[in-house]
């Protein structure tokens, strides 16, 4: 029997890696290059705000400044009678937005007329009208201290904000912390002496 040779009869050729593949893969990998590399960044950011500020464990620098009630106040005021945390922020600060609700929430269910401390909040606004405008936009329920040329922040050192302190009865700084803490009302719950709520039966 005769062969027959088809003149256009091939190899069978393997299907290439269509581009779009390749690029997917590729810009999969930058992805995950970058993620990698922003994860260790923000590792090391944590890392550096878990430092104390400078202050702590020293005499808190006194001050006296206007609220936004229109009345003056003073860290003396509280001197042998109440604790004091200090709060520093600005409306234009992303960790601040991030703090303020979980100070909201712990100021509501910690402080009454009969509390042995006090939160001050801070505002570094060189507008004091923008801080205005954040506090009663997010019905701030604690008092709101103006620092526009940033006197008091500069007597406590702050370099970054939020900034946080909790100044005793004495006057001395007993806690700092720089930037946004997810544990803050637990570390503000311990440095204040606030026992935890028993609930009561049937509560969830």
């Amino acid at each position: 029997m005769d062969t027959i040779a088809l003149d256009n009869e091939h190899a069978p050729v393997r299907p290439g890696i269509p581009v779009k593949t390749i690029l997917g893969i590729a810009a999969l990998a930058v992805v995950t290059i970058l993620l990698t590399w922003r994860a260790y960044v923000l590792e090391k950011n944590l890392e550096s705000e878990r430092e104390q500020p400078a202050m702590v464990d020293q005499p808190a620098p006194d001050f006296s400044v206007p609220a936004l009630d229109g009345r003056s106040v003073s860290l003396a005021d509280f001197r042998g009678q109440k604790k004091v945390v200090v709060s520093f922020w600005a409306s234009w600060c992303g960790p601040c937005r991030l703090e303020m609700p979980a100070l909201i929430e712990f100021y509501k269910k910690n402080h009454n007329d009969s509390s042995d401390f006090e939160l001050l909040a801070i505002s570094i606004d060189e507008d004091t009208g923008d801080a205005e405008k954040f506090a009663t936009a997010h019905k701030l329920n604690f008092p709101v201290l103006l620092d526009p040329r940033q006197k008091v922040a500069n007597a406590y050192q702050v370099d970054g904000i939020p900034t946080m302190f909790v100044i005793d009865k004495d006057g001395k700084i007993i806690h700092g912390h720089i930037g946004f803490d997810a544990m803050m009302e637990y570390q503000l719950a311990r440095d204040l002496g606030i026992k935890e709520k028993k609930l009561k039966e049937g509560e969830p």
